[in-house]
Parts: C-alpha cells; structure tokens; sequence
C-alpha cells in the first residue's frame, strides 16, 4: 500500500484528515498512535474547522518537520515544506480547506464535526486530499536537505 492509499484508508474510518496523512507516517516518526493523533486533532477542517490550510496539508508539514528538520534551521525544513505545499496546490488549485471545499459544505461554521455518513465522503474531496498530501510527503521525506 502507498503512504497515500494507507491515509486514505485513515480518513475512512473517521480520522480527521490531518489525522489520516500523519498516522500513515507512524511507523517512520516512532511515535505513540495515540499521541500522533493527539498532536494532529485539532488540524482537521482547516484548523479546528476554521477552513484555513486544510489538515491533509498542515499533517505533511507536521511529517516533515517532525522527520526532516533538526528543529533550529528555519530555512532548510520551510523551504522544503513550500515546494511541497506548492506541488499540492499545482495539483488542486490550493492548500485552503474553504477553496477545495464546495459552497455546500461551507454552510455549517460550527465547531460540530459532521456526521460520517455515505453522503458525507460523496460530498467532500477530503479522502483523494489525504491520499494526494500523503503520497507528496513519502516523496519528500526521499529528499535531502
């Protein structure tokens, strides 16, 4: 499976998308499964559902800085995680949640997620999202910065 079919797989079964693309990435960061999925919560919906970057894209960032980056050098770990998120863009059109999102599902603002139903994965490109943020990071994780 590639990293992008696992978080696919991920986001089907109700991870949030940031979620589903840092927990394909568990075994190479080494961390606990459930503090993967503490860190990367609130990242879901643009940011707690704010629409703003969407998750899939803020969990690539989380992955690469986390295995990428010593930490200090700012320049080294943003430049790659720009042409990452440039590659994404290039591919959708943006990393904003609220512009790869439809109207219709803009409607609710709240901090209520919605309910995971058939029509909820048909409505929303979220799933392809995680897979497409998922297969860019293994691809830049090969990098060398």
């Amino acid at each position: 499976m590639t990293k992008g079919e696992i978080a696919k797989e991920n986001f089907m079964t109700g991870l949030n998308c940031s979620q589903a693309v840092v927990l394909a990435f568990k075994e190479e960061m080494g961390l606990d499964e459930t503090l993967l999925k503490k860190i990367s919560i609130g990242h879901g919906g643009g940011l707690a559902r704010l629409r703003n970057v969407c998750g899939a894209v803020s969990g690539m960032a989380m992955v690469l800085s986390y295995l990428k980056s010593d930490g200090i050098d700012k320049l080294k770990i943003y430049s790659l995680i720009q042409a990452a998120c440039k590659e994404f863009s290039d591919a959708v059109g943006s990393i904003i949640c609220s512009e790869l999102l439809d109207g219709e599902t803009l409607k609710d603002k709240s901090a209520v997620p919605e309910k995971r139903t058939e029509q909820y994965y048909k409505k929303r490109p979220c799933a392809d999202l995680c897979v497409l943020a998922a297969d860019i990071t293994a691809k830049y994780l090969q990098k060398q910065i």
